[in-house]
């Protein structure tokens, strides 16, 4: 498999903010998403390693929980395997993915954070303009690629989060979010800001003003060391 990099820091998103944490990052992506914070992880790079070497290293690295990332982890074949590996190495495993690939490859034992994509999320700040129309909750735009049945693979130990750009976007993962029934569904679904995209500040209120149990996003790796961090 594909390794781009794999490192301990602190997680700086989801339920596990703030936590010491290894990462293994894979290469390559299925999407390009405009506001794409890893652009490093979507092509060829890194190098091949088996599972093995790939758990070695991991471990190497100290205690803690370990995080499988990408890119999108799961256009690697061996993904499933590495997961399975570390939790048998007595690890919590947490794999951040997309939800563009089914995720019934994946052991019920793995904490899954699935990135759920707007339908705007391949385009441009200036492409989609100022917003655009809002969502109409009847007429639902669908996320971009999502892989219908993981809803169903998802539990309470799971979290779902979208990431936006401003009120439109902020609008309609809302509306999916109630549409699709993610409160009962998962564990957390946590609304971030794209980076230099929106101001915290404002998502909060929107949070607040809906009135739903949503939970904000913070990126604590990117406050802590800056926006351009690979760590």
């Amino acid at each position: 498999m594909r390794i781009v990099e794999t490192f301990r820091s602190i997680q700086g998103e989801g339920t596990w903010a703030g936590c010491p944490c290894i990462f293994v990052r894979l290469g390559g992506c299925n999407l390009r998403c405009a506001w794409c914070d890893t652009p490093y992880a979507q092509g060829d790079d890194g190098t091949e390693q088996t599972v093995a070497q790939v758990v070695e290293s991991a471990l190497a690295l100290g205690s803690g929980p370990v995080c499988v990332t990408g890119g999108e982890p799961l256009v690697q074949a061996s993904t499933p395997d590495l997961v399975r590996a570390l939790i048998a190495a007595g690890r919590n495993v947490q794999v951040m993915t997309n939800g563009t690939i089914p995720l019934t490859s994946l052991p019920r034992e793995a904490t899954l954070v699935v990135d759920v994509k707007t339908p705007w999320s391949g385009e441009s700040s200036e492409m989609q303009g100022a917003g655009g129309r809002a969502p109409d909750r009847f007429d639902l735009p669908q996320p971009r690629d999502f892989h219908r049945d993981n809803l169903a693979w998802l539990s309470r130990r799971d979290e779902v989060k979208f990431v936006v750009r401003d009120r439109r976007e902020f609008e309609w993962a809302a509306l999916w979010a109630e549409k699709h029934g993610l409160f009962d569904r998962v564990g957390a679904v946590l609304v971030g800001a794209a980076w230099g995209e929106l101001e915290t500040g404002v998502l909060a209120d929107w949070i607040l003003e809906s009135r739903l149990p949503l939970r904000l996003n913070l990126q604590w790796h990117k406050l802590l060391w800056g926006g351009g961090t690979r760590r």
